[in-house]
């Protein structure tokens, strides 16, 4: 029997009633957010507000240098792109309350751009925005080609995606890279900041990268969101670092992972910049200054938690998490996973956040 409809008009059926379930769901699924879950306007946040920086250590103990990209377009796709703010902002932090100057470097020098994203945005972030000395050194960012890296003990890659195009091939980053690396110097990176670490050699003609354990943004997550990001970049940085002779760990997608080998510490995402800038500290000899987790953090040990434990042990992590004050988790952030697990087809997965989510308001 023939089909009375016509295909096209089937197609835009199927798509109307799949973006009327779309809708459907993210209506639900804010239901399940109590209506009192409003983030502090933080915007306004100045740096000596930072109970955390007036805490920290007041003696100096030296320099770290910072390097974000100078890097604006993804390649021939016309998307922008910059360095992350959150991802200097809060490393930026946690050096300065250890007692480390940061000054801030780019392969071009001068003003770089930059990547804000509000919905990922705390008062560390602001802080750094309404900082006027921190604004100063990034507007007027040293030229990697003109670094004087004696001043420095450690060195910190921010990410972004534009270190994908301008990290790797830069002679003045590999040469301070591998300088670094072999007198024992730090060298930290997070999400694609070790893109900084591809086509680095040592003294004895070997890749920096031989036989080192590290993490960066994975293939996962750049597929996530960038389906044809091999085109876009020209390579994947996962399957780059493990070509170059690097042990990848590859952690959860989009929670924190941190790797240590030695003097050089990686991130993989976003939500490991706190663990990659106080594992520096610790490389560099300190114990970093304690600072309160922030309800961001809470929430992606929540998801570790649920990860490697199940269910029922995230539930028990929430319930201490809401008996305790001083210390809350981000139910966004929790829904936002939902849709994260969902893109990823694992449908069990997010019908458990949306349980957890559940469980969170009636506890």
């Amino acid at each position: 029997m023939l089909n009375k409809y016509p295909k096209t008009k089937i197609t835009l059926i199927s798509l109307l009633s799949l973006i009327i379930l779309l809708v459907t769901f993210v209506f639900w699924l804010r239901g399940l957010i109590p209506a009192n879950t409003i983030h502090k306007d933080d915007t306004m946040t100045q740096p000596q507000e930072l109970v955390y920086l007036s805490q920290g250590v007041k003696d100096q103990r030296g320099k770290i240098l910072a390097v974000v990209t100078s890097t604006d377009i993804m390649g021939a796709s016309g998307k922008k792109t910059g360095y992350e703010l959150t991802e200097l902002a809060r490393a930026y932090y946690v050096f300065q309350a250890n007692g480390f100057e940061v000054d801030i470097a780019s392969p071009k020098g001068g003003k770089p751009p930059v990547v804000i994203d509000e919905d990922d945005m705390g008062k560390f972030d602001y802080a750094f925005l309404n900082d006027t000395v921190a604004q100063h050194k990034v507007d007027h960012s040293i030229a990697m080609a003109d670094v004087d890296r004696s001043q420095y003990k450690a060195v910190y890659f921010v990410g972004g995606k534009g270190a994908m195009f301008d990290f790797p091939e830069n002679a003045a980053i590999k040469s301070l890279v591998s300088d670094y690396y072999q007198t024992g110097k730090v060298v930290g990176a997070v999400c694609h900041g070790p893109a900084a670490l591809v086509n680095v050699t040592l003294d004895d003609g070997t890749a920096l990268l031989a036989n080192k354990t590290v993490a960066s943004f994975t293939n996962d997550e750049e597929l996530l969101l960038i389906p044809d990001a091999k085109e876009v970049f020209g390579f994947l940085l996962q399957d780059k670092l493990i070509e170059q002779g690097a042990n990848f760990d590859a952690g959860y997608v989009y929670l924190d992972n941190m790797v240590q080998d030695g003097n050089l510490v990686t991130g993989q995402n976003p939500w490991s910049v706190w663990s990659v800038a106080e594992a520096m500290i610790e490389q560099l000899g300190y114990l970093p200054v304690k600072r309160q987790v922030t309800a961001e953090e809470n929430t992606i040990n929540i998801l570790i938690t649920y990860e490697n434990e199940g269910i029922q042990q995230a539930k028990a992590k929430i319930t201490s998490l809401l008996a305790n004050d001083e210390q809350s988790f981000d139910r966004i952030l929790l829904a936002v996973h939902t849709m994260v697990y969902g893109m990823q087809w694992e449908i069990g997965k997010s019908i458990d956040m949306l349980r957890l989510l559940s469980f969170a308001n009636n506890d």
